[in-house]
């Protein structure tokens, strides 16, 4: 059995560091360590034709090992001082508060406190005087008065179904009438109840079974 001294020694030995797969730092003129894998490590494959796979190639190292590239030549750096917009800003903001205090004191200094005891309070007008006094206000406008030839147009009976009805079989034979078309007056039946008998057509007098009713009831 090795001990530890042993161990160490052989660890640290030239010839079995030179025998490992330890990367060293620097390697190559490199600032880093190397970080491209060995050929044992590569899994990557690539196609080559006719159903065969290969391990795929070895990048090249780059032309500028060594160097150390400075952070200003890849990203945009400040033109002004550092902190010198947000100063600018913080300045604002405190010279805002301070004229919003100023208005403030200028305020209380001029207007008078007034105790409970002196305050005098009016009494609140009622809700009857508000409205006689709005329709004096009101009394001034004209007021639109019925066409005395106004006649209401009387009531034709039917539901609101039964116009919808009606209404829908208009449309159908106007449609009809402007494509040329030619069908028997059955065909723009409303289906309305006595609807037949009071425009003495041949339309039915039937009508429609209403909802939540069964023939015969």
């Amino acid at each position: 059995m090795k001990t530890f001294r042993e161990f160490i020694a052989e660890v640290y030995d030239p010839e079995v560091q030179g025998r490992s797969q330890i990367r060293k730092q620097g390697e190559g003129g490199r600032i880093g360590a190397k970080r491209k894998q060995s050929e044992p490590e590569k899994r990557r494959m690539r196609a080559v034709g006719g159903g065969k796979m290969v391990p795929a190639k070895t990048y090249k190292d780059r032309k500028d090992i060594g160097t150390q590239r400075k952070t200003s030549d890849r990203q945009q750096q400040p033109t002004q001082e550092r902190g010198s917009a947000r100063e600018k800003q913080l300045a604002a903001a405190r010279a805002e508060r301070k004229k919003a205090a100023q208005a403030r004191a200028a305020s209380k200094a001029t207007k008078v406190t007034v105790l409970p005891s002196q305050a005098t309070s009016k009494p609140k007008p009622k809700t009857k005087a508000l409205k006689k006094q709005a329709d004096k206000l009101l009394a001034t406008k004209k007021k639109k008065t019925a066409d005395p030839n106004y006649k209401p147009q009387k009531a034709s009976g039917m539901t609101r179904d039964e116009r919808h009805r009606l209404r829908n079989a208009a449309r159908r034979l106007m449609r009809d009438m402007r494509a040329g078309k030619d069908k028997p007056a059955s065909a723009y039946d409303p289906n309305i109840k006595n609807f037949g008998k009071q425009t003495g057509t041949s339309y039915s007098n039937t009508g429609v079974v209403p909802k939540g009713r069964k023939k015969g009831s």
